[in-house]
């Protein structure tokens, strides 16, 4: 069994135009808490992303937040971030990426822009490569990552994914049930996911 120790969650820093994505955010950061998971996440305090950290923070959960430098006051407050338990500050994205990839066992994207998108591609394309078999998981709140996943099984029935079996996400459209898919999967997968996870202390 695959141990699921840190949940990495994908999303927007903006809040969308539909209410139910700040209430997603909000529910899975609960969900992970009441797991007793640690949320791994890109650090912004606005939007889905703030309300993901404050929906886990709020639950008694444990949060880590990883941003780069130029972006702290564009996605960020400085009191916001002071409510972090751990806080990473990165000089770039490509570290961003790569840090919170190997402090997470399973990753999600909640609904997002174009950096939500390329970040969890990225992690699909990883799986694809064989090196990884972390879950992946799509919060299809409301429907919102159907033209995605379109577009995948229409890349894969045109022969462009000829390893498919690595990339098969798990597709959930209930934000509070999301933490039990990753659970489920991560029993059913008896490959190891990889190095220990390390403790940062805030910065």
């Amino acid at each position: 069994m695959n141990t699921i120790r840190s949940v990495c969650v994908y999303c927007g820093s903006s809040p969308g135009r539909d209410e139910a994505y700040l209430e997603a955010g909000h529910l899975l950061g609960r969900s992970i808490a009441r797991a007793g998971l640690r949320l791994v996440y890109g650090g912004g305090t606005k939007g889905i992303m703030g309300a993901v950290a404050d929906g886990t923070l709020k639950a008694g959960g444990t949060v880590m937040g990883i941003i780069p430098r130029f972006l702290v006051t564009k996605e960020a407050t400085e009191a916001a971030l002071q409510r972090l338990n751990q806080l990473v500050i990165t000089d770039n994205m490509h570290e961003r990426k790569h840090r919170m990839f190997e402090e997470s066992d399973a990753f999600v994207a909640l609904p997002g822009g174009i950096g939500t998108v390329e970040e969890i591609v990225e992690i699909m394309t990883w799986a694809q490569l064989g090196h990884h078999r972390k879950p992946i998981v799509f919060a299809n709140v409301k429907g919102f990552w159907n033209p995605m996943l379109a577009l995948i099984d229409h890349m894969a029935g045109e022969g462009f994914i000829h390893t498919a079996q690595r990339v098969k996400p798990l597709v959930v459209d209930d934000p509070g049930a999301i933490v039990a898919a990753v659970m489920a999967s991560a029993s059913a997968d008896q490959t190891p996911t990889g190095g220990e996870s390390s403790v940062i202390d805030k910065m």
